[in-house]
């Protein structure tokens, strides 16, 4: 439910056609920054899924919108607490780098299929 409202939020105060200036194809550093904010957006698949849809309408890469659908749910805030528990700081901290590099490439990989 949270997603949802997020997502209404998001395509209703966030002014159209940002999207596709930060995270279009053309912006060398779309992916790299659809991946960072999937850390901390992602609240649902269901609030996420027609928000990434407005944002590819209004421009975003198909790479872009990879990447914050790969860091979102194994970066999710909750998820995020229960492995720092179990697996402790310096894994953790692997965990984190590994998601963001698995989602760089694959988002740079997309982009370059879909080309």
């Amino acid at each position: 439910m949270a997603g949802i409202l997020l997502s209404a939020v998001f395509q209703r105060y966030v002014p159209s056609g940002i999207a596709g200036d930060l995270f279009g194809r053309e912006n060398r550093f779309g992916i790299f920054l659809a991946a960072t904010i999937g850390v901390p957006l992602y609240a649902c698949g269901g609030g996420t899924i027609p928000l990434l849809q407005t944002w590819m309408y209004e421009g975003m890469g198909m790479g872009s919108a990879a990447a914050f659908m790969l860091t979102g749910p194994a970066a999710k805030i909750t998820n995020l607490g229960a492995v720092k528990i179990v697996l402790g700081m310096k894994h953790f901290v692997l965990y984190l780098a590994f998601v963001m590099v698995f989602a760089l490439f694959s988002g740079i990989v997309i982009d370059w299929i879909v080309l």
